[in-house]
């Protein structure tokens, strides 16, 4: 049996998320394809018992090509068990309305799309202010200053709860019968 993990990625976390959900359902004794869906490079597999995809939010939405996959194939995505992993650094805010916002950013792309995923996944995303222009790290230093520190980190830092993580991959995979 085979479980697609498909991801788009804007910084790498998201891939970072992906390869993890990847290997844990190696260890679980099931094979998995690691499709990135920004590439738009063509696939073909045996069709999977299940799908997770994952998808980082940037600036409100997440990137065009992700929903455009998931608005493509939503028909074949809805036979499937399938898992939806949101990534979003608002997912640890201290702020109960950017938590909230970060809650219903996948609501939003099932209105979209059609897809209907099973189960759905928030996990944070992480910092990288050594690859960020000036913009993004005057941006990064301003959700750190109202939310978690002094504002003055410039140090990459990953927000992203790979236990929680695990036990995801753990609860999806019992659910579908793998």
């Amino acid at each position: 049996m085979t479980v697609l993990v498909g991801y788009t990625t804007v910084e790498g976390q998201t891939r970072r998320i992906a390869e993890a959900i990847a290997k844990r359902i190696e260890a679980k004794g099931e094979r998995v394809a690691l499709l990135d869906i920004g590439s738009n490079a063509e696939y073909e597999l045996e069709r999977p018992r299940a799908v997770i995809l994952c998808a980082p939010v940037h600036t409100g939405s997440y990137p065009q090509p992700f929903r455009r996959f998931v608005a493509q194939e939503k028909d074949w995505l809805n036979a499937l068990d399938s898992a939806l992993v949101s990534v979003s650094l608002l997912i640890t805010s201290h702020d109960a309305e950017e938590k909230a916002e970060a809650m219903n950013y996948p609501d939003a792309l099932i209105a979209e799309s059609g897809w209907l995923p099973r189960q759905v996944h928030h996990a944070a995303g992480a910092l990288k202010f050594a690859e960020y222009d000036f913009f993004k790290r005057w941006m990064a230093r301003r959700v750190l200053a109202k939310d978690r520190s002094s504002g003055k980190a410039t140090v990459d830092h990953e927000f992203t709860d790979w236990k929680a993580l695990e036990g995801f991959v753990d609860e999806f995979l019992a659910t579908t019968g793998c």
